[in-house]
C-alpha cells in the first residue's frame, strides 16, 4: 500500500507528553507520505502554537463536542472556532460521533467535509460492510446542509 493512502492518528493527550520526540516521529511519517490526523481535538490541553508547528493534516473534532451541538451551551462556538482555525492552517476537519441529522446539518453548514458516526452506520463486520458499500454505489451519502 502506498504511504499516501495511510493515515496515522495521534490523540491530543499523547501529543503533548514528549513534544520534541513526537514531532520528530511525525516529521518522519510525513516525509514518507503518511497523513497525520489529530484525534480527540478539544479534549486536551495542547498549545495552539505547538499545534501550528506540527505536521498535522487533519483535525478530528471529538464526539464529546459533537454530542453537545444541540444543547444550550457554547459548543457550537467552540466547534466553529476549531473549524476556522483548522482551515486557516490548511487542515481537513473530521467530526466524530455524528448521531443525528441535526448534528450532521450543523457540521456540514460549518464546513466539516468528513463526518463519522452512527448517523451513517453502526460498526459492521467485514461481510456486512462490503454489502453496505455495494449498496452505497447506487445511492451515496450526500452532505446535508439544510
Amino acid at each position: 500500500m502506498p504511504a499516501r493512502q495511510l493515515k496515522f492518528e495521534i490523540t491530543e493527550s499523547c501529543l503533548v507528553k514528549d513534544i520534541e520526540h513526537v514531532n520528530a516521529l511525525l516529521m518522519e511519517l510525513q516525509e514518507i507520505g503518511i497523513r497525520i490526523e489529530l484525534d480527540d481535538f478539544g479534549t486536551g490541553y495542547s498549545s495552539l502554537n505547538t499545534l501550528y508547528n506540527l505536521p498535522i493534516h487533519a483535525l478530528k473534532i471529538d464526539r464529546s463536542l459533537v454530542s453537545n451541538i444541540e444543547g444550550e451551551n457554547p459548543t457550537r462556538a467552540i466547534i466553529s472556532a476549531s473549524i476556522a482555525m483548522a482551515k486557516a492552517m490548511s487542515m481537513e476537519v473530521i467530526a466524530e460521533g455524528v448521531e443525528t441529522r441535526a448534528q450532521s446539518v450543523f457540521l456540514g453548514q460549518a464546513g466539516v467535509t468528513v463526518q463519522q458516526g452512527y448517523y451513517f452506520s453502526r460498526p459492521l463486520p467485514f461481510d456486512a460492510f462490503a454489502t453496505f458499500l455495494e449498496e452505497r454505489k447506487e445511492k451515496p451519502f450526500q452532505m446535508v446542509t439544510s
